[in-house]
């Protein structure tokens, strides 16, 4: 039976499957004629000689309208015998039959379970503070600390999210900076913010006295998009971070900053991440954006995941939404903006309240091309914001953009299977 014309056919015939020695792969693209049987046609070859598809996907041709294209993914190398009789049979019933090459990549994750090899991967020690950070001298503080990390360092991507029993020291410390940031997201935060955050407050728990649980967020957000929070002890390099987004999954730690300053931390906190990223992951659009960036980081390489490392910290991390009310206006979107007290108004208004006095920043038009490659400072306000006119022009700007990268793959993800399929074998490094 031909294909419906116009629609794709995907069948995941092993959706997690290893690429390792012992599974290698070949992956040919070829065309066959849109008519009754021909699939059945080349696909009998494989039974024939005993061999394992993979994965098979139809699409239309675009440049021969009684054809389709057939992507074909089955186990087997070029050499062996069997494999070698299946190529031919195949050559000589397709049109234009192409062996696409192996390609050595960057080792990626092709199963959510492969995650867990991502979240211990922490770049800093997370009891080991800096001189300098508040709570460097606070024993108990650095215990808590240890405590958490724990925590997150035993989770696996198949259990629940263990409840945190927050201290009173650190829900008190949660409900200054709550309370404060409330008043200021009302003038400065994106709609859809606004919209979903009320959501979370009666599905969630979130509130000025209670701090709410990384389990209660991620099934709100799974319900939602299907993005889910996941437990992490510390900071993760760019290519993991990113990694996990493809699999629609955020790393949030689960420490809070030191109670003697709970209007300043000098590292990503449970504050920024359930208060400045959660939220918005509730977004259809914003989630999708979220995990372009993320399945474009999948094998890249080192120059290209920094590129969509600044891309994420212009946008996810610092991004500015034109007010849909007033055009005039823009509105922040970024968690480093709506977890922040002076750089939120900064960015929305140019003026700043504290005694730094800044110059007003420079607003750019939302242009992936142009922010992967614009340096940001870490430690001050950002000289240079980038305004998306909607959460789905920013989308629709990013995948062009990942398209335009020298990818060594096409990635998508599975949602049924929790599993990355890419158009052709790779042999991770």
């Amino acid at each position: 039976m031909a294909p419906n014309r116009g629609m794709v056919k995907r069948v995941n015939m092993s959706p997690a499957l290893s690429t390792d020695a012992s599974h290698p792969r070949v992956s040919i693209l070829t065309e066959i004629k849109d008519e009754p049987g021909s699939l059945f046609d080349i696909l009998r070859y494989f039974w024939k000689y005993e061999i394992n598809l993979t994965h098979i996907e139809s699409r239309p041709c675009p440049k021969n309208s009684d054809g389709f294209h057939i992507y074909i993914d089955f186990h087997g190398m070029p050499g062996e015998e069997k494999t070698d009789k299946l190529m031919k049979e195949l050559q000589s019933r397709c049109r234009n039959m192409l062996v696409l090459d192996e390609r050595k990549v960057p080792w990626f994750p092709r199963h959510i379970s492969d995650l867990d090899q991502i979240a211990p991967r922490i770049l800093d020690a997370n009891t080991c503070l800096e001189a300098d950070h508040p709570g460097f001298h606070d024993k108990v503080y650095r215990e808590r600390r240890g405590e958490l990390a724990q925590v997150a360092l035993d989770f696996r991507y198949d259990q629940e999210i263990p409840y945190i029993q927050y201290t009173k020291s650190e829900t008190d410390t949660w409900g200054v900076v709550y309370k404060k940031l409330e008043t200021l997201h009302k003038q400065y935060a994106c709609q859809e913010f606004l919209d979903i955050l009320p959501m979370m407050v009666k599905q969630c728990g979130y509130s000025a006295d209670n701090i709410p649980q990384a389990r209660d967020i991620s099934n709100f957000l799974k319900s939602r998009t299907g993005f889910r929070i996941r437990p992490v002890a510390g900071l993760l390099s760019s290519r993991d971070f990113l990694n996990g987004l493809a699999f629609r999954t955020f790393f949030s730690t689960q420490y809070i900053r030191h109670s003697s300053m709970p209007l300043y931390t000098p590292e990503p906190d449970i504050c920024h991440e359930l208060i400045g990223h959660a939220p918005l992951f509730a977004d259809p659009d914003f989630a999708d954006f979220s995990q372009e960036i993320g399945l474009a980081s999948l094998g890249a390489s080192d120059d290209d995941i920094k590129k969509l490392a600044t891309c994420y910290w212009h946008s996810v991390e610092f991004g500015l939404l034109r007010d849909k009310k007033d055009p005039s206006k823009v509105k922040a979107y970024g968690a480093g903006l709506l977890s922040s007290f002076g750089e939120l108004e900064y960015s929305c208004t140019g003026k700043d309240s504290s005694d730094k006095s800044p110059p007003p920043p420079k607003l750019h038009p939302w242009e992936p091309r142009v922010a992967a490659v614009t340096e940001y400072p870490i430690t001050t306000y950002q000289p240079n914001y980038f305004v998306a006119e909607s959460f789905a022009d920013a989308k629709a700007k990013m995948r062009t953009f990942c398209e335009s990268l020298a990818r060594p793959f096409y990635a998508r993800y599975n949602p049924l299977t929790e599993s990355i399929w890419v158009d052709r074998a790779c042999h991770c490094i």
